[in-house]
C-alpha cells in the first residue's frame, strides 16, 4: 500500500524509515550517505525530513508491506523559489532490497505524480546514478533524460559515479 505521511507520523516511524535507508546504502545505493553508515545517522536524516514535511516544504510517500511496515519511500520537494511555483523535485526513492522488482518504485512514483498534479506542479525533476535500476524505472514511466554529469557523487564504498538528470511534464 502507498500512503502519504504527515510530519507527526513520519517522526513516529523514523526507525522504519531508517531501516530502509540503511538497507539501501548497505546494498550499494548512492543516495547521499557513505559506508560505514554511523549509528543514528539515518534517524537524524529522517527527523529532518519529518520536520520538512511538518513545515510544508516536502511531501513524503511510503510503501508498506503486508505487515504494514515501511518498505519504500519517495519525497516530493515543493519548497521552490518564487519563480518556480509550477515545479517540484523528486528525491529519495528508496526500496528495501527484499521488496525490489515487485512494482514498489512504480507505485510510489505514480502516487507522487497524482499528488503533484493536484498541487499544480507540472514540471518534476530528479537525478539518479547513471545506468541504475532506478533510471530504467523512470524511463519506463515516461521520464525524459536530460543528460549525465560525470564524477558527480561517491558510491557508498567510495568510488565516483555519474548522475543522470530527468524531468517529466505532467
Amino acid at each position: 500500500m502507498i500512503r502519504e505521511l504527515d510530519g507527526a507520523e513520519a517522526l513516529a516511524r523514523v526507525d522504519e524509515l531508517a531501516e530502509v535507508l540503511r538497507d539501501c546504502v548497505e546494498g550499494g545505493a548512492s543516495v547521499g550517505f557513505m559506508l560505514p553508515l554511523p549509528e543514528g545517522r539515518p534517524q537524524a536524516f529522517w527527523r529532518q525530513v519529518a520536520a520538512g514535511v511538518a513545515a510544508g516544504e516536502r511531501l513524503l510517500f511510503v510503501a508498506e508491506d503486508a505487515a504494514a511496515r515501511i518498505c519504500g519511500t519517495l519525497s516530493l520537494v515543493i519548497d521552490m523559489p518564487d519563480n518556480q511555483p509550477h515545479r517540484a523535485d523528486v528525491s529519495k526513492m528508496l526500496v528495501h532490497r527484499r521488496m525490489r522488482r515487485q512494482g514498489v518504485a512504480e507505485r510510489l512514483l505514480k502516487a507522487l505524480e497524482v499528488k503533484a498534479r493536484e498541487l499544480g506542479r507540472t514540471t518534476l525533476v530528479l537525478d539518479t546514478v547513471t545506468g541504475s535500476d532506478a533510471s530504467r524505472v523512470y524511463e519506463r514511466l515516461g521520464w525524459q533524460r536530460v543528460g549525465d554529469i560525470p564524477n558527480y557523487a561517491l558510491m557508498p564504498q567510495g568510488p565516483l559515479c555519474s548522475t543522470t538528470y530527468y524531468f517529466k511534464l505532467l
